[in-house]
């Protein structure tokens, strides 16, 4: 059973209220859920009010494998909840050293922007002489 903590929508036309449920997946949002964790009303003026969590209940659920849906990440991050993840530093089974093909490629990258710098030296150069050519067609003998 996948679990997750979502939000349900309650309240009537253009006044949405959110109950924060712990739920499994497969139900429909407004459906069948295990557990009321807390209550979010976007409307509600004094931001005391507007969310309601039970944190410990939250805590719980995250640690038994639920997930929490991005909206309500947001809602309880800017209440300063944090959900504490173990930071696994995970090994990276990988190549360690350049392979033939990835060197080629770096040297091919090199020669390239040595020969772009060539040709850009090159029309700076002519157009310095066209400049200096243009001055002194232009100045009077």
């Amino acid at each position: 059973m996948a679990v997750v903590i979502r939000m349900r929508r309650t309240g009537r036309k253009n006044r949405p209220c959110f109950r924060i449920n712990v739920t499994d997946s497969r139900f429909p949002r407004d459906g069948r859920h295990l557990e009321t964790v807390g209550l979010y009303d976007p409307i509600r003026k004094d931001p005391q009010g507007q969310v309601v969590v039970d944190f410990e209940r939250v805590r719980f659920w995250l640690e038994h494998g639920a997930k929490m849906s991005e909206t309500v990440t947001s809602i309880l991050k800017r209440q300063g909840f944090r959900a504490d993840k173990p930071i696994v530093k995970r090994e990276r089974p990988g190549r360690k050293k350049k392979t033939a093909t990835r060197a080629r490629r770096d040297q091919a990258d090199a020669d390239r922007a040595a020969a772009k710098k060539v040709r850009s030296a090159e029309r700076a150069a002519a157009r310095r002489q066209a400049k200096k050519a243009a001055a002194a067609a232009a100045a009077p003998a």
